[in-house]
């Protein structure tokens, strides 16, 4: 089946069969680990060739390998994109991602909601690198439009956002950046290209953290950047070439393995949530839940507009601050306490004092996240054994 043939069917179909279909070089079904450090020329003119760009082959795994290759075909033709790199990690992603398209001297605007890790790279690594960073409300169009009149290349965004499931208005955001000649780039780690495709809403780069949902099974760390074939391109032949966020062979495999079964996933994920947050919602010990599903959440006109799903992500805030939080999160016995997201475990942690401490108290509090918010990466188990363990866990709190 081509291609072209394929792009007909639903996206379930495609994820199975994928772009390439079987292996070319030996027609096996799951496609191979190609488990090497380094590939051999078969003349000197040929590595000389492929060394100058001028024909295409493999080197070395640093620069390139087959398995990695397969991935980024299926994850490009997935999110409609040109070309994808996949990297080490999310945020060997993100890094490689913002140094192709800026240098030292230039500006971006980064939404003020973020991952603490992705958080303190812009606040500390790249201005030490010469890059300056705003940290602004894309969602608030004149505040967006005031920053953009004075100068700035990019604009990088989350949505949904981590931890508060903020959404943005990616189609908004890209028409107004593209007026002032600035590049958008959107973290898709909690919806995937399952439920939100950016660049056919106008994105220009996408980063997904494909540790999370792509990989899916909590044994892999990886990241992938997708765009246009010249952004990839420079990503990978000259910022991934000197940095060497390279993904290994069987990274790349698991992640191949992982695409195939990303539909059922996230639909179970989906569903699990959706049932939990409606739980959440009506429970006398917690205060707020956000979870796009729900008719109380803010952007859920936005979220039935801009995504096809709502994901497996919820946050809540429990009415008795730090403590509670810290009671139930010790008290549950099914979920696990454990920071990341996307795993077929449901994954429990507070990011206030977890994967949001790169905030300062004064950056956690503009920003909304509070000291009793509790994040809950919901896996696949059956959704009652996770709300019976949740209400004894909440009785404690």
């Amino acid at each position: 089946m081509t291609p072209q043939e394929l792009k007909k069917m639903s996206f379930a179909t495609i994820c199975v069969h994928g772009a390439s279909g079987t292996d070319p070089q030996t027609g096996a079904v799951s496609f191979p680990i190609y488990q090497s450090s380094t590939f051999a020329f078969k003349s000197a003119k040929e590595g000389a060739d492929i060394f100058a760009g001028k024909k295409e082959g493999y080197i070395y795994t640093r620069l390139g390998n087959p398995t990695q290759a397969a991935f980024e075909r299926e994850i490009a033709f997935l999110e409609e994109a040109d070309a994808a790199l996949a990297t080490a990690s999310g945020m060997g992603a993100i890094t490689i991602a913002i140094l192709t398209m800026l240098k030292a001297g230039d500006k971006m605007l980064a939404a003020h909601t973020l991952y603490g890790g992705t958080h303190l790279l812009f606040k500390e690594t790249l201005p030490s690198l010469g890059i300056k960073v705003e940290s602004i409300n894309p969602g608030d169009s004149n505040e967006l439009v005031n920053h953009l009149e004075k100068g700035a290349k990019m604009v990088y965004i989350e949505t949904p956002s981590n931890p508060t499931l903020q959404l943005l208005d990616i189609a908004e955001i890209s028409q107004i950046s593209h007026k002032y000649g600035a590049l958008v780039i959107v973290d898709n780690t909690f919806a995937t290209p399952y439920y939100q495709r950016p660049l056919q809403l106008g994105a220009d780069i996408v980063i997904h953290s494909a540790t999370k949902y792509i990989g899916g099974h909590g044994d892999t760390i990886a990241g992938v950047i997708l765009g246009s074939k010249e952004f990839i391109d420079r990503s990978r032949n000259v910022i991934n070439r000197d940095i060497g966020a390279a993904i290994s062979p069987f990274n790349a495999w698991l992640l191949l393995r992982g695409l195939k079964t990303l539909p059922v996933r996230m639909e179970r994920h989906s569903e699990n949530a959706m049932r939990i947050a409606q739980y959440l919602n009506f429970h006398p010990k917690v205060s707020r839940v956000w979870y796009p599903g729900l008719r109380t959440h803010e952007q859920h006109e936005l979220a039935c507009r801009q995504m096809d799903g709502f994901g497996g992500m919820i946050t809540f805030e429990l009415k008795g601050g730090k403590k509670a939080g810290e009671i139930l999160m010790n008290s549950v016995k099914l979920l696990t306490l454990a920071v990341s997201l996307g795993d077929v475990d449901s994954l429990i942690e507070q990011p206030a004092t977890m994967t949001h401490s790169t905030y300062s108290p004064e950056e956690l509090a503009a920003v909304g996240i509070t000291e009793g918010m509790v994040r809950l990466s919901v896996g696949l188990e059956d959704v009652n054994d996770i709300i019976d363990d949740l209400s004894q866990a909440l009785k404690k709190a």
